[in-house]
């Protein structure tokens, strides 16, 4: 795991309590990072409706969409720093996200 690799420590994954339960979540920094998979949560760059039943995934991905706004904004709303990665980001330059985070995290 990059974070494990990276020696960045304090973080727990899915945590109950915390809106959203974000993939990774820094409780001492009160930063929550969301990790999106393309298909899932419509990547306008490499996400794709199925031509199967076209009208149910459109608005399933919507709801997705929406639901993350939601959750942004009520994590925000308490004080929480939000990042959210793609999950092509990750696997094209892992390092620039690592780095994203760092940087949130501070000295």
């Amino acid at each position: 795991m990059a974070l494990v690799r990276a020696k960045m420590g304090g973080w727990i994954m899915h945590p109950k309590g915390v809106p959203g339960k974000p993939d990774f979540f820094f409780a001492a920094n009160n930063l929550a990072v969301f990790v999106d998979g393309c298909f899932w949560h419509g990547c306008n760059r490499c996400g794709h409706i199925p031509k199967t039943n076209r009208p149910y995934w459109k608005a399933k991905i919507a709801r997705n969409r929406l639901q993350h706004r939601k959750v942004a904004k009520q994590l925000r709303a308490q004080g929480t720093t939000v990042v959210r990665f793609w999950e092509h980001q990750l696997s094209q330059d892992v390092n620039r996200c690592i780095l994203k985070i760092a940087s949130l995290l501070g000295p």
